[in-house]
């Protein structure tokens, strides 16, 4: 399992924002953050796409979180940024990429093991997160 960059700066955005009483925009951030502007732009227009942020444009606009942070999990951040479910291994979802589901003695195991880590991310709130 691999996080991105992208990850990476939605968790340490939503933290930032999480921090803040007002609405906060893309430059600030991306200069407190140190992240790129575009890409971080990108991050933060999917996050709320996904309803995971507020957008509120103008200039007093920017964003905040759509709910608490003891409602959001980590592995709904993550997999709003990636657009995909993270697998630890390419077969660990369930399909065998070369179709050998049937005689495959580690997929089990793999499927077990992503199982555990879904769990576990999604135990983890941003809240928890903030608290450390």
């Amino acid at each position: 399992m691999l996080f991105t960059k992208a990850s990476e700066y939605a968790l340490l955005s939503l933290i930032y924002i999480a921090q803040k009483e007002k609405p906060q925009d893309v430059d600030f951030l991306s200069t407190e953050l140190n992240i790129p502007k575009s890409f971080l732009a990108k991050i933060l227009q999917t996050l709320a796409r996904d309803n995971l942020l507020n957008s509120f444009k103008g200039t007093k606009g920017g964003f905040t979180l759509a709910k608490d942070p003891k409602e959001y999990n980590i592995k709904e951040i993550i997999n709003s940024v990636e657009k995909k479910e993270v697998n630890v291994f390419e077969c660990s979802g369930g399909v065998c990429p070369d179709n050998k589901e049937k005689n495959c003695t580690l997929m089990p195991m793999l499927i077990e093991l992503q199982d555990r880590i879904d769990g576990f991310l999604s135990s983890i709130t941003l809240a928890d997160i903030m608290k450390k």
